[in-house]
Formats: structure tokens, C-alpha cells, sequence
């Protein structure tokens, strides 16, 4: 077995430190309203979240990055990481991307790290940059030789896994249910990567107004297991 497949198994795993197992990014607001309450209901609003915010922000930017490596242009990265500060309408979801970010990128230098990977680091220390977590995966796993679908099959399903993680927390559901979720997801999670595939560049930052919304609101919550 190629030992590439553990690197996608390490870093994929809900377990590996990026802090991404403290945010909700706006769904405890649905729950704390009732509009997420069950096994039923997490699995459509995560659909919707794939569906919407996924495939036209971290997905596309993630894509966009790829794309940036292979043709050698490397200001075109940093200029995704700008977009992707500047698009982001909540003050806490802004601030949990880039905490997200620089946690990930600091333990991808320790453990896989690469030219490209520093240069972001250190952009993300001078402050030039914010960092986020879908260049730091697109920068991390493009050289192990992963075609940009398997990089964004395992971004997504990365992030769905943890969101799946916090609500079986949050909402509660027994851990069951959650894989139970997951499960379910899975061909719909290989129809919105298809859908990143195909989306056009002009679609980056296009998201669901209720969502951004709940995302805003969720800081004014009177009690939060989430960070965001």
C-alpha cells in the first residue's frame, strides 16, 4: 500500500488539530431555534450547507488553489485568500476560518511541509494574509500526486465528517445517528464535488443568505457550546 494513503487518512481525520471541532459556522443557531432538532433535519441542513456555501466558497476556493499550483501562479493563492476574508460577512466565522487556518497550516509544516506551505506561513505571520483551511489543504496535498477530484472529495468529506462530530454534541444525537449521516451523505457529497468540478469561477462566493445570517446571530446566543 502506497504511504500516501495514510497522509490522506491523517490529515482527513475529524481528530487532526485545526480547532475545526470547536465552530459550528452557524448551525447552533439553527439548533438553539429548533429548526435543527434531529437525525432528519442535521442531515438537510448539512445537504443545504454542501449544496450552497461548500461548493461556492471553501470547495471553489479550494479547486481555484489547485488550479493556482499547477500553472506556477502563486499570486493568484494569495489573492484567493484575500477574497476569501473579504467574503466572509461574520465577524466570528471570519475569525474561526482563520484561526482554522493557521492552526492547520502549523501542523501541516510539522508534518508534511513543503516550499509553498512556508511562504503561506510566513505571509500568515507578517500579516499579509489571513489563511484559510482550503489552500492549506489544496497547498498540502497537491504534491503527494492526488488529482484535484480525490483532493476535493476528501476536503468535503473532511468537513462534513466534523460538522457531523459537533451536531452529534450539539443537537445531541447518538454517535450511531451520526454515522448513520455520514453514510447517507456519501453520494450526495460525490454530486456537490462534481458540482465544484463544474462550477464557474465567477460563482466564487455565492452563498445562502440565512446561513450568513444565522452564522452573525449566533454570537449573540445566551449559551454556546461553539465557538462560531
Amino acid at each position: 500500500m502506497d504511504n500516501v494513503v495514510f497522509q490522506i487518512m491523517q490529515i482527513c481525520d475529524s481528530n487532526f488539530p485545526t480547532g475545526a471541532f470547536s465552530h459550528s459556522f452557524g448551525l447552533e443557531t439553527y439548533i438553539q431555534e429548533g429548526k435543527i432538532k434531529n437525525k432528519q433535519s442535521f442531515k438537510y441542513a448539512l445537504q443545504q450547507y454542501m449544496a450552497s456555501q461548500f461548493i461556492f466558497t471553501d470547495g471553489l476556493a479550494c479547486r481555484l488553489s489547485y488550479e493556482a499550483i499547477k500553472s506556477g501562479n502563486e499570486q493568484r493563492l494569495w489573492e484567493i485568500d484575500q477574497s476569501l476574508f473579504a467574503l466572509c460577512g461574520s465577524r466570528e466565522t471570519r475569525e474561526g476560518n482563520q484561526r482554522i487556518g493557521r492552526q492547520f497550516i502549523k501542523v501541516m509544516n510539522e508534518l508534511y511541509p513543503n516550499d509553498l506551505l512556508r511562504n503561506y506561513e510566513a505571509k500568515i505571520k507578517a500579516k499579509e494574509l489571513s489563511g484559510h483551511s482550503s489552500l492549506v489543504f489544496a497547498i498540502g496535498m497537491e504534491p503527494l500526486g492526488i488529482d484535484v477530484c480525490t483532493i476535493l472529495s476528501c476536503y468535503l468529506y473532511s468537513t462534513v465528517s466534523t460538522l457531523i462530530q459537533n451536531g452529534v454534541r450539539g443537537i445531541p444525537l447518538g454517535q450511531t445517528d451520526g454515522q448513520r449521516i455520514l453514510r447517507e451523505l456519501q453520494s450526495f457529497i460525490l454530486q456537490q464535488v462534481e458540482n465544484t468540478l463544474r462550477a464557474s469561477e465567477d460563482d466564487f462566493g455565492g452563498s445562502v443568505l440565512g446561513l450568513e445570517i444565522a452564522q452573525m446571530r449566533h454570537e449573540q446566543l445566551s449559551v454556546r457550546l461553539f465557538s462560531s
